[in-house]
């Protein structure tokens, strides 16, 4: 049928929410501004930042990439001219997007897009890298102050 449907957050770093910081309701309405929609060609991965306001008038910055995983039939099924052919992988049909967010109250889009390539580089490549892990280590660097050097 139809093309286009609605995100869901599929997995989320820290799982429950830091006390001082409440995890934005809603965050995969900003990730795919034009809709969340299927392609029938692998897109290449977009960057952009969107900045958010709470209710105390508090920034959050939500650093978005965007990019296009197949969707591939997993049955390895296909019916083709009435005979069913099994045990293969069918090539992908469908694109869909998959979106990275790393949210904070700070603004520094370049560091946020390194972080998320080296998170979608992991993921992609299949590295033997948990990405609980890596997300870990990239919460607990340093940011330095404003105006120093990165």
């Amino acid at each position: 049928g139809t093309t286009e449907g609605l995100g869901k957050i599929i997995q989320r770093f820290p799982q429950k929410d830091w006390e001082d910081t409440p995890f934005p309701q809603g965050i995969e309405l900003f990730c795919q501004p034009g809709g969340w929609q299927l392609s029938k060609e692998r897109k290449q991965p977009t960057f952009f930042v969107v900045v958010l306001t709470d209710i105390d008038s508090e920034r959050h910055y939500c650093s978005c990439l965007t990019f296009y995983e197949a969707e591939i039939n997993l049955q390895g099924t296909k019916e083709i001219e009435g005979e069913e052919e099994s045990g293969l992988i069918q090539p992908a049909e469908v694109f869909a997007p998959k979106s990275l967010v790393l949210v904070s109250r700070l603004d520094y889009p370049e560091i946020f897009r390194a972080c998320l390539g080296l998170i979608y580089t992991v993921y992609v490549d299949s590295l033997n890298v948990s990405l609980e892990t890596l997300i870990a280590n990239l919460c607990s660097c340093l940011v330095p102050a404003s105006g120093g050097s990165q």
